[in-house]
């Protein structure tokens, strides 16, 4: 007899379980002023590197903390914490992706109020991670010029579940004869006009862009937000 009507049933109610801790967790950003930014990328990507030098880049400005995942290792926070950003590890065992009550038991003990900006670097995985919302405002798909331009096109869930897709380690562009035309086409065929960054935290290229977009992108958040407490308090007509 098979079983998967009932997996199927089992992984309904997860992420039922997962959305609506979800909302929770949007809410509490929002009644704390802070802006949360995902990462989703496979291994490799360059995605540790990326987000280190952006909490350097943004420490400048803002107040920046960031969650980051791992199967079995501390190595990834141990490298963030370089930044002088507050920074914990989770440790996801055998679960390849992380999930909201992840994210809530995490945050323990962090008033969210001290921070503007917290960024949660998901574990390198470009399946797992679509299915769950983290309450994110912003959730950034990286992949780097060694991948190949089909990337998009084998992973297409991941990009529709993405909001902007940064091409990393572009300076490697030359030696492994990326072609950036293909690319976009690539992405624009699962994801018509999805923004597109391209970045290389080691030479620092396209690292300004990235966080200006990110600075500007969450700004028109908070006016969308003041828009919509605006209208919840103003008086029935």
């Amino acid at each position: 007899m098979s079983m998967q009507p009932r997996l199927v049933e089992v992984r309904q109610k997860v992420l039922k379980q997962n959305d609506l801790l979800a909302r929770e967790l949007r809410e509490r950003y929002r009644e704390a002023g802070v802006r949360v930014v995902s990462l989703v990328s496979s291994p490799g990507s360059g995605k540790t590197t990326f987000l280190e030098k952006t909490l350097f880049a943004m420490r400048a400005r803002h107040r920046v903390a960031a969650l980051v995942s791992d199967l079995a290792t501390e190595n990834d926070a141990a490298r963030l914490a370089r930044s002088g950003a507050p920074v914990k590890q989770i440790i996801t065992g055998t679960v390849c992706h992380l999930d909201a009550q992840m994210i809530a038991n995490a945050l323990d003990g962090w008033d969210l109020k001290d921070l503007d900006f917290l960024f949660i670097e998901n574990v390198g995985n470009l399946v797992c991670p679509s299915s769950y919302d983290l309450g994110e405002d912003l959730r950034l798909v990286l992949f780097s010029v060694t991948e190949g331009e089909d990337k998009p096109l084998k992973y297409p869930t991941i990009f529709n579940t993405a909001d902007v897709a940064v091409i990393t380690k572009v300076d490697l562009s030359d030696a492994v004869d990326f072609d950036l035309t293909a690319v976009r086409k690539s992405i624009e065929s699962v994801r018509p006009g999805m923004h597109v960054l391209r970045v290389s935290a080691k030479t620092g290229e396209g690292m300004n862009e990235f966080v200006t977009f990110l600075e500007a992108k969450l700004r028109v958040v908070e006016v969308e937000e003041q828009r919509d407490k605006l209208r919840a308090w103003s008086p029935a007509s």
